[in-house]
């Protein structure tokens, strides 16, 4: 239970933010961040500057309500009359109809742009204040050609127009220059910074869509009929002459849209005209010559009323009809509207009725006469309407204007929308802070060294000391390393740091240690040391070199030996020979038989030294032999302190040979290098030998600000007490 206890603080542990390590890792980092920072905001500032401006063309158009024009009309106004929606009208104006007119009127699809230097060739065109300009009056490609880039040159008066190093094309300015399907013909340049520049005969239906991209179009507030369109470009006055050219093609197609309406109704009548004309000459001829073979000439006031009536009648019937038909649409048979309507219908066919048996009752003439007579005036009704119909539609025709107008004509703001300056730094400056933030998190997240001897603490490993990181032995270390680079440089003298200085914050902290080992081995069986690590370069031949002379300098008698036989340097740092040393002593029993003989005194008093001697290529049955025991043995007789430099134990076993000896082992961890779970992995190494940890010294422990916020200062005031 306690240890699922542990685990649950542990994993609730993992799961919460440390902001006081995210401000120390972003202190830490303050550098990196403002250098990322500052590199993307002055990318920001030169793209701004560099980049090429935007224009913005407006112009506004009014949509009105359609209508004839001629209140008089009436009826006829109602034929033409609706309202026009924005949303058809948007539709229109960007519509190819419109806009594939203008490309054609301005011949856009001949695209000319000058050629500048990259980068900041544009820039310093727009700085000189001149323009760079081909005014080309006609160009043709064959259909090959369509869309491909072509270089025209111009030198003097003349130019010359290349395809891909091929010369297609030479003439003089003005001049109509063609060959085959080629034509160019240049009314006019202007060159101020170039004399090069790209031509494209540009594919119509690309063109369009290109330009129909970039045009805009929105309504005024809601139902106004006010429409706002805009044109974005970088040529501004390439902006304000397209723009102006859509909303006259606008007006005008909606001139012509208006009139083609009139025009249809027109046709229509006029091609009804001739034949209700030949009816009512039909209906007239028939009545006339009736009268004639009947010798009646008119009809007598009771006829003529009763005609009257009769045409009345059959009006109110059409009239219904039509009503019928339209209320039908909108309620059943059982409406109390439609059954209104059916009553009516049904007195009317009653009085029709009615009057039909009148006409039964007069004399045979005066019947034929009364129909003929009908027949002459429904005719004549007929035609009447249409002729004034037609005069109606020939006045419309002649007086359309739309219902379109432009309010305001296309103009060019002389500020840039785009690119917006102060926004494109303010962004590229948060992108890079972001991106300066990602990588100092991410570094942080991948890069999980142990950086405060808590984090050993928590798993159960003690930590016996902090040394912090040597700026002294930092700059021996470079120098080191270029000696070690040399060819000729067979050896390299190493400092021994509390020799050279003392005072170090390094050494202060090695004295401390040096208090902690002495309560740490009064329990041990022996007075025998030895120090390992978990992988090189972790600073434990330092650590070792340094700590014994420490030890020496306290008026203890110590013996340092160098137990790592394959890559031992210490006797560099103690400038001792290394002809003979432990490995001599233990693989020649004959020549040697006492340990003193390759033990060799230092410039530290109090402070003897074997070295490993010439490397083996058996040195963990070296370390095996009965003779390492008994020089431990006789060591630990002669001396206060034996300490025992070994190779790092997940790398070789030796360590393990060599810990069954020791009754004290220290392990070294690099400060930001060694892994808290390769520290686990290491002391598991050494109890599965059956050798106990006493401790770990953190090595290199370096002044950081996520240390710091991480409660890692504490070691910090230790060094400077100690110094004190």
């Amino acid at each position: 239970m306690q240890q699922a206890a542990s685990k649950d603080k542990t994993a609730i542990k993992d799961d919460e933010i440390d902001l006081t390590r995210l401000l120390g890792l972003l202190l830490e980092g303050k550098w990196l961040i403002i250098g990322i920072t500052t590199a993307f905001m002055l990318l920001g500032i030169a793209y701004a500057l560099l980049a090429t401006p935007i224009y913005r063309a407006d112009a506004l158009i009014q949509v009105e309500k359609k209508s004839s024009g001629l209140p008089a009309l009436g009826e006829m106004g109602d034929l033409f009359a609706g309202e026009s929606q924005a949303a058809t009208e948007i539709e229109i104006l960007k519509s190819r109809m419109v806009v594939g007119t203008v490309v054609d009127q301005l011949d856009l699809t001949t695209q000319v742009r000058p050629n500048y230097l990259p980068i900041i060739g544009e820039f310093l065109a727009r700085r000189s204040g001149q323009r760079d300009r081909v005014l080309i009056q006609k160009f043709q490609v064959p259909a090959a050609y369509i869309g491909e880039e072509l270089t025209l040159t111009f030198d003097d008066n003349k130019f010359t127009l290349v395809f891909e190093k091929e010369v297609v094309l030479q003439g003089a300015i003005g001049e109509v220059v063609t060959q085959g399907d080629w034509l160019i013909h240049i009314n006019d340049v202007q060159l101020s910074n170039t004399t090069s520049f790209t031509l494209v005969k540009e594919n119509r239906l690309k063109t369009i869509t290109d330009w129909q991209r970039i045009f805009a179009v929105s309504e005024r507030g809601r139902q106004t009929g006010i429409l706002a369109a805009n044109i974005q470009h970088q040529d501004r006055e390439l902006a304000a002459r397209v723009l102006d050219a859509i909303a006259n093609e606008y007006m005008l197609q909606n001139i012509r849209r208006n009139a083609a309406e009139a025009e249809k109704s027109l046709t229509f009548l006029e091609e009804q005209i001739p034949g209700i004309q030949q009816n009512l000459n039909q209906a007239e001829e028939l009545l006339n010559k009736y009268r004639l073979e009947s010798s009646s000439v008119d009809l007598n006031l009771e006829t003529s009323g009763l005609l009257s009536q009769v045409i009345e009648v059959e009006k109110q019937l059409n009239e219904l009809a039509l009503k019928e038909t339209e209320i039908s649409r909108l309620y059943t048979r059982q409406h109390p509207s439609y059954q209104a309507l059916v009553i009516q219908k049904e007195r009317l066919l009653a009085d029709q009725t009615r009057l039909q048996e009148q006409i039964k009752n007069l004399p045979e003439t005066q019947q034929q006469v009364l129909r003929l007579t009908r027949d002459v005036q429904v005719n004549q009704e007929i035609y009447l309407q249409l002729v004034n119909r037609m005069q109606e539609l020939n006045v419309l025709r002649a007086g359309t204007v739309g219902n379109v107008r432009i309010l305001d004509n296309a103009e060019v703001n002389p500020i840039p929308v785009a690119p917006k300056k102060p926004l494109i730094v303010v962004l590229a400056t948060m992108l890079g802070g972001m991106l300066a933030l990602g990588i100092v998190f991410i570094k942080a997240a991948l890069h999980r060294g142990v950086e405060r001897a808590e984090q050993l603490e928590e798993e159960g490993i003690n930590v016996y000391a902090s040394i912090p990181l040597s700026e002294v032995q930092t700059s021996f270390n470079l120098r080191l390393q270029k000696l070690a680079k040399r060819k000729n440089s067979k050896t390299t003298d190493l400092p021994l740091l509390a020799k050279e200085d003392p005072s170090d914050l390094a050494i202060e902290a090695l004295r401390g240690l040096r208090t902690s080992l002495h309560f740490a081995m009064l329990e041990a069986r022996n007075n025998v040391v030895m120090i390992s690590g978990p992988s090189p370069a972790v600073g434990k031949s330092f650590i070792t070199a340094n700590l014994a002379a420490v030890l020496a300098q306290g008026e203890q008698k110590v013996l340092l030996i160098d137990g790592d036989i394959r890559r031992g340097y210490l006797h560099n740092m103690l400038h001792v020979s290394n002809k003979y040393g432990l490995s001599n002593f233990l693989a020649d029993t004959k020549a040697i038989s006492d340990y003193q003989a390759v033990v060799q005194r230092t410039e530290v008093s109090n402070l003897h030294f074997i070295p490993r001697g010439v490397a083996a290529p058996n040195p963990s049955e070296l370390l095996m032999h009965p003779r390492m025991a008994q020089l431990l043995e006789q060591a630990s007789k002669d001396y206060d302190y034996v300490l025992i430099d070994t190779p790092p134990i997940l790398a070789v076993t030796d360590p393990a040979i060599v810990g069954s000896y020791a009754g004290t082992t220290l392990l070294v961890a690099r400060f930001g290098q060694s892994q808290v779970k390769e520290m686990l992995h290491t002391v598991k190494r050494f109890e599965q030998n059956g050798i106990e940890i006493k401790g770990v010294i953190l090595n290199g422990v370096e002044s950081k600000a996520a240390a710091y916020y991480g409660y890692g200062y504490q070691y910090g005031y230790a060094y400077k007490t100690d110094k004190q």
